[in-house]
C-alpha cells in the first residue's frame, strides 16, 4: 500500500522535507493533494472530521493505512527506519530527531522573517518589521544554526559525510533543503557566509548528486522555490553585511 502524503499544493513548503526521505527512498507514495482526482478537499476531510480518531492539526502530514502521523520530525522519525533512512542503533535514532526538530526551529525562523508580526496579514502589510527580522535572522541566527550543524558534522566520530552515524540519514536531506531554500531566499547572505560552512555546502552537493534525488530535482514533482512557501526571496530582506 502506498504512502499517502498530505500538504497543499503549489508551494515546496514542510512538505517537501517528508517528500525528499520518500523520493530518496523509491518509496511508493501518493502525494494526494496534487492529484486531481482527490485534491484539496481530501486534506481538509481529513483535519475537520467530527469522527476520525487523533485528527491532524495541520499538513504536512503522512497517512499509513489506517495511521496518521503528523508534523515532520515525527513523520521522518516513523519512516526513517522504515525507508533505511535512519541509524540502526535505537540512540543515533533518537540524536537524528533532536537534530530534525532543531531543523524545524530553524525553518520556523526562517518563515517568520518574511510574516513576524501575523501570519493571517499579508508581506505587505509588515514589510518594516519583517526588514528588521531579517537583519537580525541573517546576522545572528543563519550563524548560530548553521555554526551548530556544522560542528555537528565535523565531530560525527563516524566523519563528516553524514550527519550522523556512518550513511545517509533524513537529517542529511533535510539540510540539504536548508541549504538551498537559505540560498533561494538569502542569495547575497549566503554568499558571504557559505565559507565558514564547508561541511554543509559538501553535504548539499553530495545529496543533489544522489541518483534518486537528482532525478527527483529534475522532474517536475519539483516544485521551484517560491514567494507563497517558506523560503521566500524578496529583495529588500537579502543584505550581504
Amino acid at each position: 500500500m502506498a504512502y499517502e502524503l498530505y500538504y497543499w499544493d503549489g508551494i515546496q513548503g514542510r512538505g517537501e522535507f517528508v517528500r525528499l526521505a520518500l523520493e530518496e527512498a523509491g518509496a511508493d507514495y501518493i502525494d494526494v493533494v496534487r492529484d486531481q482526482r482527490r485534491g484539496t478537499g481530501a486534506m481538509v476531510e481529513i483535519m475537520e472530521s467530527d469522527s476520525k480518531p487523533h485528527i491532524p492539526f495541520a499538513p504536512p502530514f503522512l497517512k499509513d493505512g489506517d495511521l496518521i502521523i503528523p508534523h515532520v520530525a515525527n513523520i521522518l522519525f516513523y519512516l526513517g527506519p522504515k525507508l533505511g533512512l535512519a541509524p540502526e542503533d535505537e540512540g543515533l535514532r533518537h540524536v537524528a530527531n533532536g537534530l530534525q526538530l532543531t531543523i524545524t526551529d530553524f525553518v520556523a525562523e526562517a518563515h517568520d522573517t518574511h510574516h513576524p508580526i501575523d501570519l493571517s496579514l499579508y508581506y505587505e502589510d509588515q514589510k518594516p518589521e519583517a526588514k528588521a527580522r531579517s537583519a537580525a535572522f541573517i546576522r545572528d541566527r543563519i550563524p548560530k544554526f548553521l555554526g551548530y550543524f556544522e560542528r555537528v558534522l565535523q565531530q560525527n566520530p563516524k566523519g563528516s559525510n553524514h550527519m550522523v552515524g556512518g550513511a545517509l540519514t533524513y537529517v542529511d536531506l533535510s539540510l540539504f533543503q536548508v541549504i538551498a531554500g537559505l540560498r533561494y531566499a538569502f542569495p547575497k547572505a549566503m554568499a558571504k557566509r557559505e565559507a565558514e560552512y564547508p561541511g554543509l555546502v559538501a553535504l548539499h552537493d553530495a545529496v543533489a548528486q544522489r541518483p534518486n534525488i537528482a532525478r527527483y530535482l529534475a522532474s517536475p514533482r519539483r516544485l521551484a522555490f517560491n514567494e507563497q512557501g517558506i523560503f521566500r526571496h524578496y529583495p529588500e530582506l537579502d543584505s550581504a553585511e
